[in-house]
């Protein structure tokens, strides 16, 4: 038993030693990712939709506001009451359109993206298999990188055709 005990004091350091750890910038590494500037494109031709969309909305509504004001002195009550609501009603939907159009937007970028951050995990793993590291972490969520660490960032851009 003794020596059992003995043996595995004596290769357990040298187990430890033989893992290979490397760190990467993924931030660094995604936002030079070609397709980033491809997601950015779309999105602002979608963002500009959205934006056109609101601006019309929001100078209808100052428009009937104006003539609102200006008539309100001559109008019956009804009348008034009638267009009040109108315009409560047109405010109501520009704010559920802004709700909206923000969702939208999210949830087409994090459509958009998920494809790009599968490439990139995927040339983080096939770099990690290809050199042998036991573990690769992102370097942004690092305390301390001893210098001895390795970062993998070159090699990763490499795989994936960043220059």
């Amino acid at each position: 038993m003794k020596k059992i005990i003995i043996a595995l004091m004596l290769i357990l350091p040298m187990a430890v030693s033989a893992q290979k750890f490397g760190h990467i910038n993924t931030q660094e590494v995604f936002s030079q990712m070609p397709e980033v500037a491809q997601v950015r494109a779309q999105m602002d031709t979608i963002n500009s939709q959205y934006e056109t969309q609101l601006t019309m909305m929001q100078e209808e509504i100052q428009k009937k506001a104006q003539d609102y004001q200006a008539q309100e002195a001559t109008m019956a009550e009804a009348v008034k009451q009638i267009r009040q609501q109108e315009l409560q009603e047109m405010q109501q939907r520009i704010q559920l359109f802004y709700q909206t159009a923000e969702q939208d937007i999210q949830k087409k970028q994090q459509e958009l993206l998920a494809p790009v951050h599968e490439k990139m995990a995927k040339a983080i793993k096939a770099v990690g298999e290809r050199e042998g590291y036991t573990y690769i972490f992102d370097s942004q969520a690092m305390v301390h990188i001893g210098t001895d660490a390795i970062d993998v960032t070159p090699a990763v851009k490499k795989e994936l055709g960043i220059k």
